[in-house]
């Protein structure tokens, strides 16, 4: 199997919370790629891993759009059976941040990451679980909704 590998340095603007990170360039890493300069759209196939500093972003499929060099959003999809994954360090908490959903997607301008579809983030050492989920990557934040219809509900899990 093939992989991809590729460096984006001239991307290593993205606003990512932790300040080490923002300096560290963008690797990906994927079995094919699709890049069209002239939209700025990218996707990333295969087993697809995006790195910068403590950032990690995994899924099946990760769509990658910039903009005079500079990334705006990265929406990394997955399914039921093998989630879009989420990492990073933050400097006010113990552990790292931790996600899964079907689809993660991290919108750089505003510096939220949102998951859609049994989403689930560890934050320090309490649990949050929702049908979508907004993390205010800069404020440290968590924002999580049911269902619509109310079948499913929040869950919030605090460890002391």
């Amino acid at each position: 199997m093939n992989k991809i590998f590729i460096l984006l340095p001239l991307l290593s603007s993205l606003a990512f919370a932790m300040p080490g990170d923002r300096d560290k360039p963008i690797e990906i890493e994927a079995e094919s790629v699709v890049v069209d300069e002239s939209t700025g759209f990218n996707q990333f196939m295969g087993n697809a891993i995006v790195t910068q500093g403590s950032l990690n972003l995994s899924g099946e499929l990760i769509e990658v759009q910039t903009s005079d060099e500079e990334v705006e959003s990265m929406v990394a999809k997955g399914n039921q059976q093998k989630p879009a994954k989420y990492t990073q360090e933050q400097p006010n908490q113990a552990r790292f941040i931790e996600a899964t959903a079907v689809e993660i997607t991290y919108d750089v301008d505003k510096g939220i990451v949102i998951l859609i579809g049994d989403a689930h983030l560890i934050q320090g050492f309490d649990s949050f679980s929702g049908e979508t989920l907004e993390y205010d990557v800069d404020n440290d934040k968590v924002l999580v909704k049911g269902s619509e219809d109310g079948v499913k509900r929040v869950k919030f899990i605090i460890t002391l």
